[in-house]
């Protein structure tokens, strides 16, 4: 089976070397998004609990390109430059996912791109 590289505009483009998404088989990996507003390509100003919400419909938007959703997660790295927030990723991630939850790391970070908060990439299964 070939490698599938997925892109859609319903997602923020991405800002470097890179595809929004790569498939391989039943798998879709998706690379990091950031609180970016697409229809905008601004940085969402609002609190940070609305960014992680941001940042999940980010790539929820990506996955469904890939002709998944997030509900199929199979695991999410998080990378946060501020580990006090890992509560309110937390309480957002139970809004979004019920049990059994994805597998995840969370990782505490020096800076990310645009100077945002918080990224998030994921593992998603493609089920029939």
């Amino acid at each position: 089976m070939p490698i599938t590289h997925i892109k859609t505009k319903s997602a923020p483009s991405a800002i470097g070397s890179y595809s929004q998404a790569v498939r391989f088989e039943n798998i879709i990996y998706l690379s990091g998004q950031i609180p970016i507003i697409p229809e905008t390509n601004q940085i969402l100003a609002k609190d940070f609990k609305e960014q992680v919400r941001q940042v999940f419909s980010n790539l929820q938007q990506v996955a469904l390109a890939g002709n998944s959703r997030l509900e199929n997660c199979l695991k999410l790295t998080i990378f946060l430059t501020d580990m006090g927030n890992f509560s309110t990723v937390n309480e957002v991630m139970r809004e979004i996912f019920s049990e059994p939850f994805p597998a995840r790391a969370v990782v505490e970070v020096s800076t990310l791109p645009k100077g945002v908060e918080v990224e998030i990439d994921a593992i998603i299964a493609v089920t029939k």
